[in-house]
């Protein structure tokens, strides 16, 4: 079975990053694998590619011809591989030696459509001591509780997902509305093409803890406004998907309901019994992160209603 690696980056200034991950997918002790890049609508970034990579016999360069945003590059590697199964990683992480290997055994020794593997956060300077394991989801990492060796989940995260090509390609790939793209802030991303997945075949994303990246944490991360920020515009794209898709509301409620019932009184009698100031700072963090979650919920409430709003205000004034 052939596993196609589809890897895609954008800017320059990650090229140092972009090339460890390049060379632990090359690294891989399974074999037959292909290496997909896609660079998104950069030249320069393209022609250090095809200068570096491009010699290899299981490497497949590709340009866009301009920038189209994650979701699009990451469909259109998929399109250009030829392997049985297509895998991605972000462009900053790194993979375990063995991690190819692992998600290709998920698709010999069951009937899985799709594999995940557990995204270890690896922090690039030292973890802020206010960042909570329950919200490591906002920097595209496993948080606490996100479930168990083998479980059946709707989806893992973009940094470390495996499909069958053919079930990706079958359900569209990924939505081109989703995704990092210049300053859109839709971030929900493997939501969509998985929950399209779930209804076709009726199977979610086998979680295989033992396939391993190492997703690469910059300084900007661990900035509490920008972590704030980011829980915003999370929950302004959870407004979105429940529209588009509302299939979507019922994992994150779960997890939501699991995160103030069990974690945060865990916590909180944690700190009772043994105080201290980073666990105090990560309590607060929670809480704080979670209603800026609220928040970006409530104004994607709002901003669709005024948009309703507007349009039955033009419908009425045509006639």
């Amino acid at each position: 079975m052939k596993v196609s690696v589809v890897i895609c980056t954008y800017a320059m200034d990650r090229y140092d990053v972009f090339s460890k991950c390049v060379d632990s997918v090359l690294a891989q002790t399974y074999d037959p694998l292909e290496v997909v890049i896609v660079v998104d609508g950069n030249d320069d970034v393209f022609d250090r590619v095809r200068t570096d990579y491009a010699a290899h016999d299981t490497v497949n360069v590709h340009c866009n011809d301009v920038n189209q945003g994650i979701s699009y590059s990451r469909t259109r590697g998929a399109e250009l591989a030829t392997g049985d199964v297509v895998a991605f990683i972000d462009d900053d992480a790194v993979a375990e030696d063995d991690w190819v290997a692992q998600l290709a055994r998920m698709y010999d020794e069951t009937d899985a459509v799709a594999v995940g593997g557990h995204a270890k956060p690896d922090w690039v300077t030292e973890k802020p001591d206010f960042f909570p394991e329950e919200f490591y989801w906002l920097v595209g990492c496993d948080e606490r509780g996100m479930g168990e060796h083998m479980e059946e989940l709707r989806n893992t995260y973009g940094s470390n997902i495996s499909f069958r090509r053919e079930v990706f390609l079958n359900v569209g790939g990924y939505d081109e509305n989703t995704g990092r793209h210049g300053d859109r802030h839709i971030q929900a991303h493997e939501a969509p093409v998985c929950i399209r997945m779930a209804n076709k075949y009726g199977k979610g994303v086998v979680y295989n803890t033992e396939a391993v990246v190492h997703h690469k944490l910059f300084d900007y991360r661990g900035d509490f406004r920008w972590l704030v920020f980011r829980s915003f515009w999370q929950g302004y794209s959870k407004r979105i998907m429940d529209l588009l898709l509302p299939e979507a509301s019922g994992d994150k409620n779960q997890y939501l309901k699991r995160l103030m019932l069990e974690f945060v009184p865990s916590r909180l009698s944690d700190l009772v019994r043994k105080p201290s100031g980073p666990k105090a700072k990560q309590l607060v963090s929670i809480l704080v992160f979670t209603a800026a979650v609220g928040f970006g919920y409530l104004y994607g409430l709002l901003e669709v209603e005024r948009s309703e709003l507007t349009a039955d205000r033009e419908a009425v004034a045509e006639v």
